[in-house]
């Protein structure tokens, strides 16, 4: 059976690359907001996340942190397009198991997947 991947992103455009670079070995599910994401980790199976950090209104380490308190134990790989390091730092020290600066290669989200898959 093909792992579940849940996207989550603001940008719509960011959602459907991820899903082209992704739908050819995984099933992929896309949410547009912290909230979407949280609802959907309720109700379906997810193997791993990639999460933004820059959304409005629930960021993706407020998302993650409610994860977290809810015991919900998916790995989770943050996507930004920001280079702050603070950002990175605070999402590998909530257990976070990779990161991803955007704009990325094709090859560089699936290897950081399968890197993900192997944590």
């Amino acid at each position: 059976m093909r792992k579940r991947i849940l996207v989550v992103d603001d940008d719509a455009m960011n959602l459907k690359r991820t899903r082209m670079i992704l739908e050819k070995y995984y099933n992929v599910l896309l949410a547009e907001s912290g909230r979407e994401a949280l609802d959907k980790i309720k109700c379906e199976k997810i193997d791993l996340i990639l999460l933004d950090i820059a959304m409005p209104v629930m960021d993706g380490l407020e998302t993650f942190k409610r994860m977290k308190e809810s015991n919900v134990e998916i790995p989770v790989i943050f996507l930004t397009a920001s280079g702050y390091e603070d950002d990175v730092r605070t999402a590998i020290n909530l257990g976070a198991v990779n990161y991803l600066k955007k704009p990325f290669f094709p090859e560089e989200l699936l290897k950081r997947v399968a890197m993900g898959f192997e944590e």
